[in-house]
Formats: C-alpha cells, sequence, structure tokens
C-alpha cells in the first residue's frame, strides 16, 4: 500500500494531543485516524464522510436525549 500523505485537523491541536487526521488513498477513498490510536485507520467514501458532516453541522435537532440521571 502506497504512504498515505496524512494533514492534521485545523480543529486539532490542543494541549490534549486529541489530534484527527485524514488522507485521501490512491483509490479516491478518505481514510481517517485518531492521533492516540494511529493504527487503527477508518476508510470512507468521499460523499459518506460529506453526509456525516453534513448530519453534524446540522445541530442537535436530532441528537439521542441525554440519559444520565440525578438522584
Amino acid at each position: 500500500m502506497p504512504e498515505l500523505h496524512w494533514q492534521k485537523s485545523s480543529y486539532s491541536g490542543g494541549p490534549e494531543g486529541n489530534c484527527l487526521y485524514v488522507a485521501t488513498a490512491p483509490d479516491g477513498t478518505i481514510r481517517l485516524r485518531e492521533s492516540d490510536t494511529p493504527e487503527i485507520i477508518l476508510a470512507t467514501a468521499p460523499e459518506g464522510l460529506a453526509a456525516l458532516l453534513h448530519t453534524l453541522k446540522s445541530g442537535p435537532a436530532d441528537a439521542p436525549a441525554d440519559r444520565t440521571t440525578t438522584n
């Protein structure tokens, strides 16, 4: 497999070290990995990632209710 050119998210870089990296594979799929576990790589089609980002940016209207309870 050719080496991927990983790019760190512009939203990453805080002192916690939780960074998201993205790369485009030669077959056109998008690869995602997290800095704490770089050996785990998620592969997705660009359309799938675009749909996920659109849903996340649309806001919490359809988000599940908080299920924590207070005693």
